[in-house]
């Protein structure tokens, strides 16, 4: 299975992912991420803090940017 890595992106900078998570394929990264984002998001918000101008970056082993997940796209806007 491929190594997929899930780096934060910030206005203060990036926070890398050293390790990565071994997956089947780009949909189920993206999956993952969205996942990520929402967990960070909802500790976030508990804390009284809106992070969702930050992003998921994921990259394949090679270092190439696969995606861009922006925060703001993990969770659905309900009037």
């Amino acid at each position: 299975m491929p190594r997929f890595y899930f780096n934060i992106l910030s206005e203060a900078g990036s926070l890398e992912d050293w390790e990565g998570t071994e997956l089947p394929g780009l949909d189920a990264a993206r999956m993952e991420a969205v996942r990520d984002a929402r967990a960070l998001m909802s500790s976030a918000v508990l804390l009284g803090y809106d992070i969702t101008s930050r992003s998921i970056e994921i990259r394949n082993e090679a270092g190439d940017i696969l995606l861009v997940l922006p925060f703001s796209e993990a969770v659905k806007r309900m009037d």
